[in-house]
C-alpha cells in the first residue's frame, strides 16, 4: 500500500499559533475541597482571613510582663525593682490581673499578655526575692511580644485567586481555621497509547514488542501540571476499538494519544481523530528535530447544552519525540487549564536593599522577597523566570518565627554564615528558591496597605497579571520607587505645610504620580464607650487624653497615618503611643480586643469590625510610578484598571471617595 504522505509541514511557532487559537485556554471551573485535598491545586478565589492570627497579644518567651518605661535605665549593678502579681499567665488562661505601674506578672511562652503591659522580660534577666521582682536588663515596648493580627489582620486578603498551593499556603489556610477552599478543578487528560507493538508492563516480551513507557511518562508529566490523568490503556492498530475509545475519552478535558502519527498503512489514529468532529485537524506535520510527526486537533462537544472544545494531541511514537512534543505543546494548555506559571531555576543572585544584622555564631535562614529592580521600558523581563536577569532585589521578611504569611509569601531564602554579624546593604547574595514555579511578579508594589489596593490587584489577577506586594508604608514606598525597587508605591503622605497630600513628595522628573482615590481616616473605638461615642474629635481627644486608663493603638513609623496621629497628637504622648501596629486591620483589632480603646483607621476596617467611627479628615491615596517603568505592560493594564468605570463604581460601594487633584 503506497504511503500517505503529511499535509501540510509547517513550523513549531505557526503550529502553536494555530492550535491555541482554536482553544479556550481559561483556568476550569472552581470546586471547593477539604483542605487535606487542597496541595498542588490553583486557588480560584481570594482567601480573605476571617479571623486575626494570632488571636492575642501573646508572650514569644518566659518571663515577666511589664511596662517596658518601668525597666528603662535596668543594668546588672542597678537592676529596677517591680511588685510581683499574684498571677501567674499560662498558656490557654486568660489573665484576671492587669499589669499597672511598678508591677510585673509572670508568663509563659505563647500565654496571652494582660492588659497594661506591652513588654516581656526574659526570665533569665531577672531574679526573684518575695514578692518582688529585680529587672537586670531593660526592654522596649514590643519585645518579646506578637500582638494579635501582626500576622494576619481579618479581612485581609492573605492569598490570591491563581496562587498553587504549596505546603507554605495550606500552613496559611489552617492556620485560619478554614475546613475547606474553592480551587480550580484539574484538568483530566485521557492517555491512549495505540499499536499492535505495545504491550504493558508486566507482561512477556517477545521479539517485536515494545513496553508502553509513553503512558507512564506522560502520566506523571500530566500529574506535574496540575492535571488528573485517566488511563485508556492501550489500543491496538483497529480503526473500530479506537473510535469507541476516543468517544469516551471526549469526556475529558484533553486527550492525548501517543503513536499512531506518521500516517503509514497501519497507522490509524490520525484518521480517526481526523473524524471526530470540527474544527478537526489543525496540524499534521511541524518542522521539529525530533517530532515532526505531531498531530494537533480539536474537536468540540455539547454536553448538557453545555459546549467545550476538547484537544486531542497524537504524539508520536518514540519516547524522546513523544515528552519534547508534549512539553511544547500540550503541557501549556494543560497549566493553562489548572491555572498554573511557569516554573523557576533553584539559586539566583540578588541584592540586598537594606543592612541585615544577624547573630554571629548562628547560621541564619533569612527568608526573602524578590522584585525586579532594573526594569526600564525597553527590557521585556515580564515572563522570565527568576533568576533570568541579575536586577533583583531582595527584600527580607520579618514577622518572627511564629509568622505563617512570612514563609507563604517568600520567593527563597539567603543563608547568612554564622561567622558574619550582617550582610551590608547592596551586598550580592545567592538567593534559594522556595519550590517550583516562581517568577517575578509582573508588577511589583511596595508602600502603604489598602483594602481598594487588594480590590485593583484582584482585578488586575484576573486579567492575567501576577502582582507582588510589600507593605513598608508610604515613606518606604516613595524611598523604593525613587530606587527604582517597584513599579508603583502605595502612598498617603499628607504635607503639613500646605496641607495636601502626596503631590508635594513627588517632585521628582523621574517619578509620575497617578491619583488614585479618596479615604476617609477616623477615630475608632468600641461602641458605647462614653469617651468617644456622640463626641466632636476636639471633645474624643481631650477625653482620651484626660484619662490615664485610655490607651491608644498607634501606627507604624513612615506611615501616612502616623503623621495624621502625631499631628492629631500635637506634642502629646498618651498610654500606648510607643505600640505600632501596621495596617488598619491591626488596628481595629487592637480595639476591637479591648488591647487599646483607640486608634486611627478608615471607616472601611471600622465598618467591618463593627466599630464606632468619628471622622477626622479625608486623605488621598495615590500611586507613585517610576517614568521609566509606565510603559510596562502591567502598569499600563493597573492604570486601565483603575481608571475603568466599573473600578470606580466598585470602589464606590466600597466606601472609597472619587480622588482629588491633578496628576503630575
Amino acid at each position: 500500500m503506497k504511503q500517505e504522505q503529511f499535509l501540510d509541514v509547517i513550523d513549531r511557532d505557526e503550529a502553536e499559533r494555530r492550535f491555541r487559537a482554536a482553544l479556550d485556554l481559561r483556568s476550569l471551573p472552581p470546586e471547593e475541597v477539604p483542605l487535606a485535598q487542597a496541595l498542588h491545586r490553583v486557588l480560584s478565589r481570594d482567601v480573605q482571613a476571617p479571623v486575626d492570627v494570632p488571636s492575642f497579644d501573646r508572650s514569644n518567651v518566659d518571663g515577666f510582663a511589664v511596662r517596658a518605661e518601668d525597666t528603662f535605665g535596668a543594668s546588672e549593678e542597678s537592676p529596677r525593682v517591680l511588685q510581683r502579681n499574684a498571677e501567674v499567665v499560662a498558656m490557654g488562661m486568660a489573665p484576671m490581673q492587669s499589669v499597672t505601674a511598678g508591677t510585673a506578672m509572670s508568663i509563659a511562652t505563647g500565654a496571652v499578655l494582660p492588659r497594661g503591659a506591652d513588654a516581656v522580660v526574659m526570665v533569665e534577666y531577672t531574679d526573684t526575692a518575695n514578692a518582688l521582682v529585680l529587672v537586670r536588663r531593660p526592654v522596649t515596648p514590643g519585645d518579646n511580644i506578637t500582638f494579635a493580627g501582626t500576622d494576619i489582620g481579618r479581612g485581609e486578603t492573605v492569598l490570591r485567586r491563581g496562587e498553587w498551593l504549596t505546603s507554605r499556603e495550606t500552613g496559611v489556610l489552617a492556620a485560619l481555621g478554614l475546613a475547606c477552599v474553592w480551587v480550580v478543578r484539574r484538568p483530566r487528560v485521557a492517555i491512549v497509547s495505540t499499536g499492535d507493538e505495545l504491550i504493558p508492563a508486566g507482561a512477556t516480551m517477545r521479539p517485536g514488542l515494545v513496553f508502553d513507557s509513553n503512558a507512564t511518562v506522560l502520566a506523571d508529566a500530566v500529574r506535574e501540571l496540575g492535571g488528573e490523568p485517566v488511563s485508556y490503556g492501550i489500543i491496538a492498530d483497529d480503526r473500530t476499538a479506537l473510535d469507541e475509545v476516543l468517544r469516551r475519552a471526549l469526556a475529558c478535558d484533553v486527550v492525548l494519544l501517543s503513536g499512531g502519527t506518521s500516517k503509514g498503512a497501519g497507522d490509524v489514529s490520525y484518521r480517526a481523530v481526523g473524524e471526530l468532529g470540527m474544527p478537526g485537524i489543525i496540524a499534521h506535520g511541524v518542522a521539529l528535530k525530533p517530532g515532526k510527526p505531531l498531530c494537533l486537533a480539536a474537536v468540540n462537544v455539547t454536553e448538557e447544552s453545555i459546549k467545550r472544545t476538547v484537544p486531542v494531541v497524537v504524539l508520536p511514537g518514540f519516547p524522546t519525540s513523544a515528552i519534547f512534543t508534549f512539553h511544547e505543546f500540550v503541557a501549556p494548555v494543560i497549566r493553562s487549564l489548572a491555572g498554573r506559571k511557569e516554573t523557576p531555576t533553584d539559586v539566583v543572585p540578588a541584592c540586598l536593599p537594606i543592612r541585615v544584622n544577624s547573630e554571629r555564631g548562628r547560621t541564619e535562614y533569612l527568608l526573602v522577597s524578590l522584585v525586579n529592580t532594573s526594569m526600564a521600558d525597553d527590557q521585556p523581563t515580564d515572563h522570565r523566570p527568576i533568576g533570568a536577569e541579575h536586577c533583583l532585589a531582595a527584600y527580607p521578611l520579618g514577622k518572627g518565627s511564629g509568622s505563617v504569611t512570612t514563609f507563604s509569601r517568600a520567593d527563597g531564602f539567603v543563608v547568612v554564615p554564622r561567622q558574619r554579624e550582617y550582610l551590608e546593604a547592596g551586598e550580592e547574595v545567592a538567593v534559594h528558591l522556595l519550590g517550583h514555579g516562581l517568577r517575578p511578579a509582573d508588577l511589583v508594589v511596595i508602600g502603604s496597605h489598602c483594602l481598594g489596593l487588594d480590590y485593583l490587584l484582584g482585578q488586575l489577577q484576573e486579567r492575567g497579571f501576577q502582582s507582588k506586594f510589600l507593605a513598608v508604608g508610604s515613606t518606604g514606598g516613595l524611598t523604593a520607587a525613587r530606587r527604582g525597587e517597584c513599579d508603583l508605591a502605595g502612598i498617603h503622605l499628607l504635607d503639613p505645610e500646605t496641607n495636601t497630600y502626596n503631590s508635594p513628595y513627588v517632585k521628582e522628573e523621574e517619578l509620575l504620580l497617578v491619583r488614585g482615590y479618596g479615604r476617609l481616616q477616623g477615630i475608632v473605638f468600641r461602641k458605647g464607650d462614653a469617651r468617644f461615642e456622640g463626641l466632636s474629635i476636639e471633645q474624643a481627644v481631650a477625653r482620651a487624653l484626660a484619662d490615664a486608663g485610655c490607651i491608644l493603638i498607634n501606627r507604624n513609623r513612615g506611615s501616612g497615618t502616623r503623621i495624621l496621629i502625631d499631628r492629631l497628637l500635637d506634642k502629646a504622648r498618651p498610654p500606648g503611643y510607643l505600640a505600632e501596629a501596621k495596617s488598619h486591620n491591626a488596628v481595629a483589632a487592637a480595639v476591637v480586643q479591648s488591647r487599646a480603646d483607640w486608634g486611627v483607621a478608615i471607616i472601611n476596617v471600622a465598618n467591618d469590625s463593627g466599630l464606632g467611627f468619628l471622622p477626622l479628615r479625608e486623605e488621598q491615596y495615590d500611586f507613585a510610578i517610576p517614568r521609566s517603568r509606565q510603559h510596562r505592560p502591567a502598569v499600563q493594564a493597573f492604570c486601565a484598571v483603575l481608571g475603568h468605570t466599573a473600578t470606580r463604581s466598585a470602589l464606590a460601594r466600597m466606601g472609597f471617595l472619587p480622588s482629588t487633584g491633578p496628576e503630575k
